[in-house]
């Protein structure tokens, strides 16, 4: 117990004995009005009524922590001055409230310490020691203590009364002081070893609030108890929201399993958050019991695995592109050697005058279809071993208007509306000639896809890309989104990939290139199809 709460039951005990006190000599007087003109009774009436009114006054004192040593020291002052009044008040030398000393002093060894006490314990003494030869010589006769009253004892037993009670007080100090550093010393050493369990909740509280993955505890019949900061960001839903909510409105899709799922299992789950996007949360489960080691329910752990799937993912199609990339590489060397050889010689025969004009119609065809195949080996390899890019900053609105300007002659886009919201500050860091060749292979593809028109709009921004629990690095974000027929999921999966096209004239290295290249400048692109219609194509490039 500290000493603020020891000082305030003190208070609160002699506010109780002086309420006391006044309570029955009122209502004494009260049954018989001949008591109130007995002046020693009124006297301690009055003692009393400064005893309660002081014990509430340091009651209300306490309260403010900067007086809380000083009012400590005022208690066994006051003490002092009650116990010495109430000796002049009730016959000095042969009062038998001396003894009351002996409570002031063990006051002040339980509220102060020995120390403290040991001067209580002398001061005590002078005071008593005062009032005894004080009465003993007729000092005190004014206030009705009578010399004659103090020597009809006798010097030698007056001498022996203070003799006796300086050995009691000085005891009681002694023995008050030593009990109160015991009983510090053991409150110590069990407050050392005694498990500060709202420290210890509170602590669990912060981890649980501040741990970087998704924490909420379900109790046996499946409804949510604890819910913190992760979750409520993931779901949009907070704690007194979700509190005891059965976890079928939340995570339907593990609320069937999860009192069957092992301990040592993880497993994944998707979850459509408010946005309306599709998230791939990761989970396991632990069954925890209360203090009777019967169920207490399940603590469920999980985790946005979305961008390390779409990561993956990613990595995956590189690896498979890269493979692919090197084999056709190769192969296109191996045919552009022979077509260059067959493109000279059918020139050669060509130009010979003896040529039925039918043939060089055929000659002529052939010429056409080998310039026509080494375009395509040749923007092949432009996809298989790609350019470094050169970066310098571009302003991307202005960019973009160049490029909108140059594909305005092109007779696709007679009824294709660009729209261009990239803001006017956005800069990005990129080869122009590249950004340019992207810009206009994603906009032909996006009139491909209207051939009875519609609209494309382009915007930009800057955001934080990484996964969860990393950290993040700023990117430049470009979208180019169309209103055509969108992208079917066979066709999402290969939609990268070289030779892959469902144009009937399309050399299907048109995104293959357009990947290349955002992957030679550090970024990534993505596709999807939008639930109104059409699609989009977004790239992230880093600043």
């Amino acid at each position: 117990m500290d000493s603020e709460s020891r000082l305030r039951i003190f208070i609160y005990a002699r506010i109780v004995v002086s309420f006391l006190f006044l309570a029955s000599t009122v209502l004494m007087i009260f049954q018989d009005p001949a008591t109130a003109e007995d002046q020693l009774q009124m006297g301690l009436v009055r003692l009393m009524a400064f005893s309660f009114i002081f014990s509430a006054i340091s009651h209300f004192a306490i309260k403010l922590p900067k007086y809380l040593f000083f009012v400590t020291y005022l208690q066994t002052i006051w003490d002092l001055l009650f116990v010495t009044v109430l000796l002049l008040f009730t016959g000095g030398i042969s009062s038998p409230y001396s003894f009351l000393y002996l409570l002031s002093i063990m006051n002040a060894g339980v509220l102060l310490g020995r120390k403290e006490a040991l001067y209580t314990a002398s001061l005590c003494g002078i005071l008593y020691g005062a009032i005894v030869d004080f009465h003993y010589f007729g000092l005190l006769s004014s206030i009705g203590l009578y010399q004659d009253d103090a020597q009809q004892i006798g010097a030698s037993h007056v001498f022996y009364t203070i003799f006796l009670n300086l050995i009691g007080y000085y005891l009681t100090a002694f023995i008050t002081g030593y009990l109160y550093e015991r009983a510090r010393e053991s409150e110590d050493a069990l407050r050392d070893k005694t498990v500060d369990y709202e420290e210890l909740h509170r602590l669990s509280m912060t981890i649980v609030s501040n741990v970087e993955s998704g924490l909420l505890t379900i109790t046996p019949t499946g409804n949510i108890r604890v819910f913190n900061r992760y979750a409520e960001e993931l779901t949009g839903i907070c704690q007194a929201e979700v509190y005891d909510t059965p976890l079928t409105q939340v995570f339907p899709d593990i609320a069937d399993d999860i009192f069957n799922l092992s301990t040592d299992a993880a497993r994944e789950f998707k979850y459509i958050a408010k946005s309306g996007d599709t998230l791939i949360l990761g989970y396991n489960a632990v069954h925890f019991t209360d203090l009777n080691g019967d169920p207490a329910g399940i603590i469920i752990n999980f985790k946005d695995l979305t961008s390390i799937k779409q990561m993956e993912t990613a990595l995956k199609k590189a690896d498979r592109l890269a493979v692919l990339g090197e084999i056709s590489a190769r192969m296109a060397h191996e045919i552009r050697n022979p077509l260059a050889a067959m493109s000279g010689s059918v020139q050669l025969l060509s130009e010979q005058g003896s040529i039925a004009d039918n043939d060089r119609r055929l000659l002529a065809i052939v010429l056409r279809e080998a310039d026509r195949l080494n375009t395509l080996i040749t923007d092949f390899l432009a996809y298989a071993r790609p350019t470094s890019p050169h970066k310098e900053r571009i302003v991307l609105r202005s960019f973009i208007e160049d490029t909108t300007t140059f594909l305005s002659a092109d007779k696709r886009f007679k009824q294709v509306s660009i729209s261009n919201h990239v803001p006017a500050h956005l800069i990005v860091q990129a080869d122009a000639n590249q950004l340019k060749q992207v810009m206009i292979n994603l906009l032909h593809n996006a009139a491909d896809a209207m051939p009875n028109g519609g609209r494309v709009e382009l915007e930009g921004r800057y955001q934080l890309s990484g996964s969860e629990g990393f950290q993040k690095a700023p990117v430049s974000v470009i979208t180019v989104s169309d209103t055509g027929a969108g992208i079917n999921p066979v066709t999402a999966v290969h939609l990268f990939e070289p030779f892959w096209t469902t144009k009937p004239d399309g050399t299907g290295l048109g995104l293959a290139i357009i990947y290349r290249i955002i992957e030679a400048h550090g970024g990534t692109i993505s596709s999807e199809s939008l639930p109104e219609g059409g699609c989009r194509f977004t790239i992230m490039l880093p600043l």
